[in-house]
Formats: structure tokens, sequence, C-alpha cells
């Protein structure tokens, strides 16, 4: 069955903008998506997939390494030469199953060549499969402990690290992290939830119009898939092609002087620790700025984005009852007056 069209999702247009931009630049550290169950978070993520251009990756690699990127990076490049021609593969988004084993998600020995022919060889894990592409977690708040340590420590160098069963290697595994979850079903840990660049939240639509239409599309996909997609076909090329002009326009869009300031006037309002809110800020509000076609970063990009980049920064103030959401809303009104 193809997969649902992103066009086709009705509303949750924080969630989807946020999942575009850190499809437009990787760097701004990935998405978390909370919310009630049945609000179109899983289908999201997995329609963002299917519209991701195409990447260049080197022949027979299994980390599917760009051609650019230097060899010794890699252990399969390293001692392989690398063919002269590349190929275009798709965007990886690998799902990691909530009871997955850490064999399985950073690699492990490759039993049946070891069996067959004695040889000590790495079998890769999902965050090999994952490297220049996603990787997505459902229910993240529920993952265990031991498997949350090792994402932050591969998310924050970029390289996984092999050290089991006389084998010694490393490889590239720079991804986005993308999470969903249902809040009512435990908080995330403080240290995953900081390196998440961007947080959504998504509620059960209270508008009728809005709640026929999200059950009229369903319906119509699952009866017939192939013509749903095909009516959703030129909505989805436009947007793959408004993908790929902001990731080529991405490199030339200014962040002035002024924009830098207003945002460290809005984390220094909230209370935000250290500077990564900063950072994130302007990241987000650059993509932004590349995916709208603008060459540059304005107060108004900030505002937008301000919530998502801003909202899982900050710290609990119990002489205030308002909501996250509200605090970030209230601050902008006071940095961005007019």
């Amino acid at each position: 069955m193809p997969t649902f069209p992103f066009t086709a999702i009705v509303a949750q247009d924080e969630m989807k903008l946020a999942l575009l931009i850190a499809a437009v630049d990787p760097s701004v550290g990935g998405v978390l998506v909370f919310g009630d169950r049945g609000t179109g978070k899983s289908t999201a993520i997995r329609a963002l997939a299917a519209l991701l251009p195409s990447m260049k990756a080197v022949p027979g690699c299994p980390y599917a390494c760009d051609p650019a990127s230097p060899p010794q990076a890699c252990p399969h490049c390293a001692k392989n030469p690398r063919p002269k021609k590349n190929v275009q593969v798709p965007v990886p988004v690998v799902d990691l199953p909530l009871g997955a084993t850490e064999d399985r998600v950073v690699g492990a020995l490759d039993l049946e060549r070891a069996l067959s022919l004695g040889e000590k060889a790495f079998e890769p894990g999902l965050l090999a499969k994952a490297n220049r592409g996603f990787l997505y977690i459902d229910e993240v708040n529920l993952l265990e402990d031991h498997l949350v340590d090792l994402l932050l420590d591969v998310a924050a160098s970029g390289v996984n690290t092999v050290e089991r069963e006389g084998l010694s290697l490393r490889h590239p595994a720079k991804f986005v992290l993308v999470g969903s979850g249902n809040p009512e079903e435990g908080e995330l840990r403080p240290q995953l939830l900081d390196r998440f660049g961007l947080a959504c939240e998504v509620v059960t639509p209270t508008e009728i119009k809005t709640r026929i239409d999200v059950v009229r599309r369903r319906d119509a996909y699952e009866r017939d898939p192939d013509a749903f997609c095909a009516a959703h076909a030129k909505s989805e090329k436009a947007l793959q092609k408004k993908l790929t002009s902001a990731r080529e326009l991405l490199p030339s869009v200014d962040v002035p002087d002024a924009a830098l300031e207003s945002a460290a006037r809005l984390c220094l309002a909230l209370g935000t620790d250290g500077l990564r809110g900063e950072l994130t800020l302007m990241r987000t509000a650059r993509a932004l700025a590349a995916f709208e076609g603008a060459s540059t970063v304005t107060d108004e990009h900030l505002k937008r984005i301000a919530p998502s980049a801003l909202r899982h920064r900050l710290r609990r103030n119990p002489l205030d009852e308002s909501g996250s959401t509200a605090r970030v809303t209230r601050a902008v009104a006071e940095v961005f007056p007019g």
C-alpha cells in the first residue's frame, strides 16, 4: 500500500512545518511530537519519508556514505576503493521499536559468517541504516534507559562505536531523531528532551468541519490508496521541489545581528538553560526562511518558530501555572511588540 500523502494531512500545521524544517536543515536537531492518540503523528512522519528527494551515495556502502565525505570516516570506504559512479538512494527513515535489543540498534557480530567462514564481520544495526536519514521512535517516552543513554552518545557525536565479541569498530551515524508519544504515558528524560531541536504539541481537532475532512480523506485513502495518492501527486511533487530549492538556498540565507539579538533577548526573557535555545532558534528560523524563499531571517521567522524551538527548554516555575506554550507566547509578545 502506498504511503498516505504528506500534503493530504489535514490541520496539524505546526507539526508539518517542524518536520519540513528538519528536512531542509537536519542540524536543527530533530523533532519531538507529543499529543493525543490518533492525531496523525506517525502518519505525518512516514509521509515525510516518501516526500524526501533522493540523495547521492557510495555504491555498496552499508552506511550510504556521501561520496564527498572523507573515506577514512567509514570502515567500509576506508578498505574499499570508491567507484567513480555514484548511486541515487532514498533518504532512509528507520523505525526503532521499543522492544529492540541493543545488538539490533548498534549492530553486532555476523554470526552466520563467523560460524561458516570463521571470520569476524560486523552486521550493521539500525543506527547504521539511519545514517544520513531519520531515526523514528514511536512512544519515545517509553524507551528503555540504556537505549536512551546510547542514543544520547551517538546523537551528540554522529559516530557509533561498537566494542563487543572481539569487534572494535566506529562508523558514521548522523541522523535526525524524530520521536512521538502521548504525555499521559510518562515524561521524557530531560537529557533526551534537550536533544530534540523542535517540540510540537498536537491535539484532537475540535472543529466539526476539520474532523469530517480528516475522516473523509482517511476513508478515501483506505478504499482506494492508489487513486487517492494519484490525486495528490501534483501537490506532493510541488512540495518536494520546494524542499530541494530550500536546501540549495539555505547556505546563502543571511542571519543579521539584529535577529541574533532578538533570539538572545527571547531566551533571556524565558530563562532557558545554556545557549542551545539560541542556536536552535537561529538554525530553525534560517531553515524556515529558506523554505519560504527568503534571503534574510527576520523577526517574523523567529516569532513563528519560537514555540516549537523553546517550549521544551523552559525551567519549571511553581509560581506560574500557565503552560510552556503560553509562556513562550507571552515572552514573544514582550520581545517583539507590535
